[in-house]
């Protein structure tokens, strides 16, 4: 579509919620445009600790509502997107001094209950020192406990909402920075980049930077936003089995261990609150040396800065309500609707977790739709696959053994890495290929040119960083010279924007 068409919606922000939004809005019949000022997932929605779960600690904050509807769409996702979202269970050892075992206890009872949990496994007490997940603790701790949750690829749930929405009629527009919005004819007239668009109804899912959304489009914000900063360290593989660690401290601050990208460990969060750049989000010399101490409480092994490979930090734009601690702000979400029965309507989207994007999306189209004609019918995406996860749970283990079968030159990481990134999409990145020299140059680590014109074509994917560190996790393996190479073809085969 032109700029001069007048969308039914525009949404600017191109993270978790804004492509949600997007996809319920588009598969309800609107025509959607949705704007990026960067590329999709770029800030918070690709720095999370890639978890599909509850929140097993906002239990103690007696958040019961927020719980709930994030367990009841844990297994949704899991359906939706067998790909991408993998179960995990959890190992919670039990730290003397700390929470009761049989507050624990009574606590993961309560999870496994409220949620609707049905394929994933029940919760059980166990004794670490004949667990495997007890080897790589250190001998004090002998109690814990197992349970259940899933394991997301955030950025790639990102990018496969924006897919799906273009699918069905959206127009996805990356790298187009608002600077400007206004409704002087009862439709809104947006300035993003050299364009002008049009639209009926607004949605601001620009998460930390929706206060200045706000102030762009000169309506006065009506809630107050808390910025916490949650920093993650990856260091090299600290333990061969396929558990995660839940971790409490002394100060009552929990954080996981998590495998990773198979040769890494995943630890993190912290909460702190944030008033820098939003633009330049880093974890600080202090949040690693307080990750790496608590990680050494519990492991065996060391863990040290020096053994810090990548860290990486997203801000979290949580509604301020009052609370003194930042990991005791809510994670739930808001909304607020602008506008007079003549004006244009602005909706702005407050706070939100990636477990609840989904229901989220669907509640912010209920309250568009009767100011939106075009959008009709009801919520659609809980049963509805993301591309590529049109596949049974019980059939994902299987996909990586077809596509080896179908592409026997493939070696088994490679395999899969393709399934579990784009799913039944593998085979349409592959195509007739019969040997590795029918998918153009080898980039390294299983990368191909193949794979990098779908990024291209399919995912807009503009740079090396958008290929590497959202649509892949391969920056971890790349050198220097081999990023130099990737970013070299890419600014070869994009034409001029």
């Amino acid at each position: 579509m032109s700029p001069r068409t007048l969308y039914d919606i525009a949404i600017i922000g191109g993270g978790v919620n804004g492509t949600g939004i997007a996809r319920e809005a588009a598969g309800r019949g609107a025509s959607v445009l949705l704007l990026e000022r960067g590329d999709l997932a770029q800030g918070t929605s690709s720095a999370s600790t890639k978890l599909i779960h509850g929140g097993l600690r906002y239990l103690e904050h007696f958040e019961f509502a927020l719980v709930r509807e994030a367990l009841g769409e844990r297994e949704v996702l899991w359906g939706i997107a067998p790909h991408i979202v993998w179960p995990l269970r959890f190992v919670l050892p039990h730290r003397p001094g700390l929470r009761p075992r049989w507050l624990i206890r009574l606590g993961l009872w309560l999870y496994d209950h409220i949620g609707g949990r049905k394929a994933l496994p029940p919760a059980q007490a166990v004794a670490l020192p004949r667990h495997p997940a007890g080897a790589p603790l250190k001998p004090q701790y002998r109690h814990g406990f197992v349970y259940s949750d899933c394991w997301v690829d955030d950025a790639r749930l990102v990018v496969l909402n924006a897919r799906d929405a273009a699918d069905r009629g959206a127009t996805i527009r990356t790298r187009r920075d608002v600077t400007w919005l206004r409704r002087p004819d009862g439709h809104w007239q947006i300035r993003a980049g050299r364009q002008t668009f049009r639209a009926r109804c607004v949605v601001n899912a620009a998460g930390p930077g929706v206060l200045d959304l706000l102030e762009h489009a000169g309506v006065p914000a009506t809630r107050r936003l808390r910025l916490v900063r949650g920093s993650h360290i990856v260091v090299p593989r600290l333990y061969d089995h396929p558990f995660a660690y839940f971790f409490q401290l002394p100060d009552g601050r929990i954080f996981f261990a998590i495998p990773y990208e198979d040769d890494f460990t995943l630890i993190g969060t912290t909460d702190v609150d944030h008033d820098g750049d939003l633009d330049d989000v880093r974890a600080s010399e202090e949040e690693i040396a307080y990750l790496c101490a608590g990680a050494s409480d519990y492991f065996r092994q060391p863990v040290t800065p020096a053994d810090v490979v990548w860290s990486f930090a997203g801000v979290r734009p949580l509604v301020d309500d009052g609370s003194g601690k930042p990991e005791a702000a809510t994670r739930g979400y808001r909304f607020e609707l602008d506008g007079a029965p003549d004006e244009a309507p602005l909706l702005s989207v407050y706070g939100g977790k990636i477990t609840t994007y989904r229901r989220l999306a669907e509640e912010a189209v209920d309250l568009l739709a009767p100011l939106c004609p075009p959008l009709a019918g009801e919520p659609w995406t809980h049963k509805a696959a993301l591309p590529g996860g049109e596949f049974s749970l019980r059939e994902a283990a299987g996909k990586i053994a077809l596509l080896r079968t179908d592409h026997p030159f493939l070696d088994p990481a490679q395999a899969a890495r393709l399934v579990r990134s784009y799913g039944t999409l593998a085979w349409s990145i592959l195509g007739r290929a019969t040997g590795a020299e029918d998918l153009g140059e080898a980039f390294g680590h299983g990368l191909t040119a193949a794979e990098v014109d779908y990024l291209i074509d399919r995912e807009w994917a503009r740079s090396a960083a958008d290929v590497l560190w959202r649509r892949t996790k391969l920056g971890l393996r790349f050198s220097e010279a081999e990023v130099l190479r990737l970013q070299q073809y890419i600014s070869e085969r994009i034409p001029a924007e």
